[in-house]
């Protein structure tokens, strides 16, 4: 047998479209518009492309982006008033600092800066502790992308086994924590688990995170088992040129899975999607108005 393919990109055209139909009838309904503000600090080449096409994807979902580009030098008093000065305006919901940021900026420091409510990368420990406590928070784009392809392919996920391999705070954590707020049975697995493969072998839904390349082989897949690779590496393709993998084996773990997400093409588009479902969500909440249906956790 081989696994379904869980279309990433097509499924991102579809969460888009849903927000565009909302911010349409926000637009129309109450006289708003919810804005996305991104704020880049100095000239990483791989930031700078992220931001240029959330920008995009923003204006086309009918929302008001807003960016600020600051030299790699800027302090952090001056990249902290920024951010209460984005805080306090009404106009924008949203609000995501690109990481990485320059070494001599502490990055906890500034995201906790951002208001908990706008914080759309769901990173502030204030939505970390929601999270983690089942309540209403804003949630990282990657894993909220991941938990909404997972109910499209299954429905419920009640009961089911779950291995997450990683435990990263971006990816690895809240994506235990969204599987264990659908009931799902959860294993946070790592580098030093013991007996990896057999962890990763009883579980229905596994999600690679560990950011090593084809670390996963088809052989520690459970026949039928629903595989959602979240890794992104660039490896040697010979002839100076590189290409994409994930942290899975596609092809071998492809013959044994039920369903399984392809790198590129998988996860990565629904990440952006992701971030516009939050800008809308935290639109919605700011201004006292119905959440957006299907596109929270």
């Amino acid at each position: 047998m081989s696994a379904t393919v869980i279309d990433g990109k097509a499924f991102a055209a579809t969460v888009r479209a849903k927000v565009a139909g909302h911010v349409a009838r926000l637009k129309e309904e109450n006289g708003i518009t919810p804005g996305l503000a991104v704020v880049l600090v100095g000239q990483d080449p791989a930031s700078q492309v992220y931001v240029r096409s959330k920008g995009k994807m923003t204006v086309e979902v009918g929302m008001n982006s807003y960016e600020h580009k600051l030299e790699a030098d800027t302090s952090e008093a001056e990249l902290l008033a920024l951010i209460d000065k984005l805080n306090s305006d009404p106009a924008v919901h949203g609000i995501l600092v690109q990481l990485p940021l320059p070494k001599h900026l502490d990055e906890d420091l500034v995201i906790n800066a951002i208001d908990p409510a706008k914080d759309v990368d769901g990173f502030h420990i204030s939505n970390v502790g929601l999270l983690g406590t089942g309540q209403k928070s804003m949630v990282p784009c990657t894993p909220l992308g991941c938990l909404m392809m997972l109910r499209d392919h299954h429905g419920s996920l009640s009961g089911m086994d779950a291995v997450v391999i990683g435990r990263s705070n971006i990816v690895g954590k809240p994506m235990a924590q969204l599987l264990l707020g659908d009931s799902c049975t959860v294993t946070i697995a790592h580098s030093r688990t013991k007996d990896l493969p057999d962890v990763v072998r009883r579980a229905d839904i596994v999600v690679a995170a560990v950011g090593r390349p084809e670390m996963v082989p088809g052989d520690w897949i459970k026949p039928g088992a629903t595989v959602i690779d979240v890794g992104i590496n660039r490896v040697d393709a010979g002839d100076g040129k590189t290409r994409l993998v994930g942290d899975c084996h596609y092809d071998s773990c492809a013959e044994v899975a039920g369903a399984i997400t392809p790198v590129p093409g998988g996860v990565g588009p629904m990440t952006i999607a992701c971030l516009l479902a939050n800008t809308l969500t935290a639109c919605c909440r700011a201004n006292g108005l119905a959440e957006p249906e299907g596109l929270t956790a």
